[in-house]
């Protein structure tokens, strides 16, 4: 995993989007205030999926200590 928002060098060209352009498409925009969080969706469509991916993101986390 990675912060960087630079392609890769093995990364294929044709599959690389930068941080700025999904931004971009998305028109997405910065959580200013409490307020405006709370008027986002929920991300999730089910406590499933919600667990699955808090699942998978510690198992990711714990994957590189050791």
């Amino acid at each position: 995993m990675t912060t960087n928002p630079q392609r890769p060098d093995d990364w294929p060209t044709d599959d690389f989007v930068t941080t700025e352009e999904l931004l971009r498409r998305h028109a997405a925009r910065p959580i200013v205030t409490v307020e405006d969080l709370a008027a986002t969706e929920d991300p999730f469509e089910s406590d499933t999926e919600h667990d699955e991916f808090l699942a998978d993101l510690y198992a990711s986390r714990r994957a590189d200590v050791g």
